[in-house]
C-alpha cells in the first residue's frame, strides 16, 4: 500500500505540536553530559542516552569502538520488512566546547531560546532526530526506506576516526539525512558545502650571522614570503577557491638568517576539479624555481575533504524535502556552508541533505543558542522527508584517489583535521 504523505505527514506535525518541554528535557539531559572531541570517555554517557532512547524505539543498536575517538553508534530497527532499502539519519556526540563549560556557559531556557555548549551543534538535532521517530512510531507509520542512524564522536575535528565508516554506511544507504544545525537564523538547509584541506610548507635555509657573514646564509623565512605570495595567488573568489596562510613560523634571533621556516595553509573549494587543480598548483609551486638561492621549499598536505556538490541526486532529495515542507506549510530555503561536515564524505556515495538539526545560531561561538518554537516544525520536516519513497535511480560513484602520503591526492578522503563547520 502506498504510503499518502498529504495524510501523513500533518498527521505527525500534529503529534509533535506541543511536546517542547519534553525536547527540551531530553536537551537537557544530554547537554549538561559534556563531551568535547578531545576527551573520548566523556563522549560515552550522551551515548547511552541515545541507546536507551532507540532501543525505547525497538532499533537495535551497536556501539562501535573508536581508536582515537569515543567511537559510533550504528542503529536499526529490529523488524523491517524483507528487502526494504535503508537510508541513514547521521549526527555526531561531540562538541567543541572543552569540559567545564557549563560553569560559563550553562543551560538555560529564556525568551523562547535555549542556550548551552552544543545545543545547536547539534545535540538539538539529535534530538529532534529521536522526536521525528518516536512520532512516526507512535502513529504507527512505517517509512518505505528503512531508517537507520549513525552518530560519531569526532566530526568536530574532521572525523579521522571514523570516515571509513561513514563511507561504509554511506554506500549502502540510498539517502543520507544530516542533523548538522540549519545554516543561518532563518533555518536554511544545506545543499552544498565546500570541501578543504591544509597544506604545511616547510622550508629549509642555511644560517649565518647578519653581522659578520650575511652572505653566507640563506634566508628560509624569505623564500617563505615569496612561496605564501605564490599560494595566494592560487585563491580565485568567483570559483569559490579560498587561500589562508593562518600559521608562520620561523628563525631563531634577530641577528641569525633563518635555516627554518614554516607555515599552514587552509584550503577551501567548491568542487572535486577545483580541488584537484588547486592541489596541482600547490605542487607546481613546491617543484618551481627558489626565489632565494641555497633554500629548499617542500609541502605536505591535500585538500582532503571533498565538496558536496548539487549532485542530480542531491538536487532531486533537496525538491522531495521541500515537497515534505510544502505539506507541513512552510518555506524552506536552501544554502551553501562554507564549513564541511561528514555530508561531504556521503554525498560522493549517496544522495545527501544536510542542515536538518536545529534552528538557531551561534555554532562554536559563546552565544550558541536554537529557537524552541522550531523544535517540532523541523523535527516533523525530518519525519516527513524520512516517509519520502526510494529514488528511482542513482547516480555512479565517481573514482577517488586515496592518500597514500603526505604529499598524494586526497580528494575525496576525509579527516586531515579541518573542523566541522569551520
Amino acid at each position: 500500500m502506498t504510503l499518502d504523505l498529504n495524510l501523513a505527514v500533518p498527521r505527525v506535525r500534529e503529534w509533535l505540536d506541543g511536546r517542547e518541554a519534553e525536547m527540551i528535557a531530553l536537551l537537557r539531559e544530554i547537554t549538561i553530559l559534556e563531551s568535547p572531541s578531545t576527551d573520548p570517555l566523556s563522549q560515552g554517557p550522551v551515548f547511552d542516552v541515545l541507546r536507551r532512547e532507540l532501543e525505547s524505539l525497538d532499533f537495535r543498536v551497536l556501539r562501535l569502538g573508536g581508536r582515537t575517538s569515543g567511537g559510533q553508534l550504528w542503529a536499526r530497527p529490529r523488524r523491517r520488512p524483507r528487502g526494504h532499502p535503508f537510508q541513514v539519519v547521521i549526527g555526531h556526540v561531540d562538541t567543541v566546547w572543552p569540559t567545564g563549560t557549563l560553569a560559563q556557559m550553562p543551560f538555560t531556557v529564556e525568551n523562547g531560546r535555549v542556550r548551552g555548549p552544543g545545543v545547536f551543534d547539534m545535540k538539538g538535532g539529535l534530538v529532534q532526530g529521536i522526536f521525528a521517530l518516536r512520532a512516526l512510531a507512535a502513529l504507527g507509520i512505517d517509512p518505505p526506506v528503512t531508517p537507520t542512524w549513525f552518530i560519531n564522536s569526532d566530526e568536530e575535528v574532521g572525523s579521522p576516526d571514523s570516515e571509513n565508516r561513514v563511507r561504509h554506511v554511506a554506500r549502502r544507504t540510498l539517502r543520507a539525512l544530516v542533523l548538522e544545525p540549519a545554516l543561518e537564523p532563518v533555518g536554511k538547509l544545506k545543499t552544498t558545502r565546500r570541501g578543504g584541506g591544509r597544506f604545511e610548507v616547510r622550508v629549509q635555509g642555511r644560517s649565518a650571522h647578519t653581522g659578520l657573514a650575511p652572505g653566507e646564509g640563506a634566508s628560509a623565512i624569505l623564500e617563505l614570503s615569496h612561496t605564501i605570495q605564490a599560494l595566494y595567488q592560487i585563491s580565485d573568489p568567483e570559483r569559490g577557491i579560498a587561500i589562508n596562510v593562518g600559521e608562520v613560523r620561523g628563525g631563531s634571533r634577530p641577528n641569525v638568517v633563518a635555516a627554518e621556516a614554516s607555515a599552514v595553509v587552509d584550503v577551501r573549494v567548491r568542487t572535486l576539479s577545483d580541488a584537484r587543480w588547486v592541489e596541482e598548483r600547490v605542487r607546481a609551486i613546491e617543484s618551481g624555481p627558489r626565489m632565494t638561492p641555497g633554500t629548499s621549499v617542500e609541502i605536505l598536505g591535500a585538500v582532503d575533504r571533498p565538496p558536496m556538490e548539487p549532485t542530480r541526486r542531491n538536487r532531486a532529495l533537496w525538491r522531495g524535502a521541500r515537497e515534505v515542507a510544502g505539506k507541513l506549510g512552510l518555506e524552506v530555503d536552501e544554502g551553501m556552508s562554507g564549513g564541511g561536515s561528514d555530508g561531504n564524505t556521503t554525498s560522493l556515495f549517496t544522495a545527501t541533505l544536510d542542515g536538518l538539526g536545529s534552528v538557531g545560531d551561534g555554532a562554536h561561538a559563546l552565544h550558541e543558542y536554537l529557537e524552541v518554537d522550531r523544535m517540532a516544525e523541523r523535527a516533523a520536516l525530518l519525519a516527513g522527508i524520512l516517509l519520502l519513497p526510494a529514488p528511482q535511480a542513482s547516480e555512479p560513484v565517481r573514482p577517488l584517489r586515496r592518500r597514500t602520503s603526505g604529499r598524494g591526492v586526497a580528494t575525496g578522503v576525509g579527516g586531515g583535521g579541518e573542523a566541522g563547520n569551520a
